[in-house]
């Protein structure tokens, strides 16, 4: 009858332990959205709200918070063609790949919109991947190179955030698998 007892006192102590241990983070619901609507808004309309959003699925990592922060002040600072604010939120690789004159060239007539953190998924310690999407619009004369002459663009990319001197930054993106781009 002692064994009985200890064994079963293992077992329930046991799954009361790890209940807690896979116990999925809190979401704060203010976070949360579902599906982007903005393949629906008119093309008056796009690009979009330039807020930040994240799915449920993003919203349920623990860093989620961390990088809501980061690209919201990335995305202001392009919206806002404000390089360095802009500087802050990337790595030294990409501020030395992208100098001022030819970020402001880039940037000059871009505003970027609806966008909308599908995943996060951590690779490493200090290293993380975002899939996001987001609606850019700008001069057609300003188009990307995957989409010449468009005004409207939805991207969809898996953007590397890398902590840098203890900070979480945009990576430089190459070597990663291309943007997928379709005209809005």
């Amino acid at each position: 009858m002692p064994v009985l007892v200890v064994v079963l006192s293992l077992v329930v102590g046991g799954g009361l332990l790890a209940r807690e241990v896979y116990r999925a983070p809190e979401v704060r619901l203010d976070t949360v959205l579902g599906l982007p609507a903005s393949s629906a808004r008119p093309l008056g309309e796009q690009p979009g709200p330039g807020t930040v959003e994240l799915t449920p699925d993003a919203a349920q990592h623990p860093q989620h918070d961390v990088v809501e922060r980061l690209l919201q002040t990335y995305f202001d600072a392009i919206n806002t063609r404000d390089y360095d604010q802009w500087k802050v939120t990337v790595t030294r690789d990409r501020i030395q790949a992208k100098p001022r004159p030819a970020w402001l060239n880039d940037y000059k007539t871009t505003k970027d919109g609806s966008i909308l953190v599908y995943r996060i998924d951590a690779v490493a310690e200090a290293d993380m991947r975002v899939l996001l999407g987001f609606t850019s619009t700008q001069d057609a004369s300003d188009a990307p190179d995957e989409l010449p002459g468009a005004s409207c663009v939805h991207w969809r990319l898996s953007l590397p955030l890398t902590k840098e001197s203890g900070n979480w930054k945009v990576d430089t993106v190459a070597g990663y698998a291309p943007p997928e781009v379709d005209a809005c």
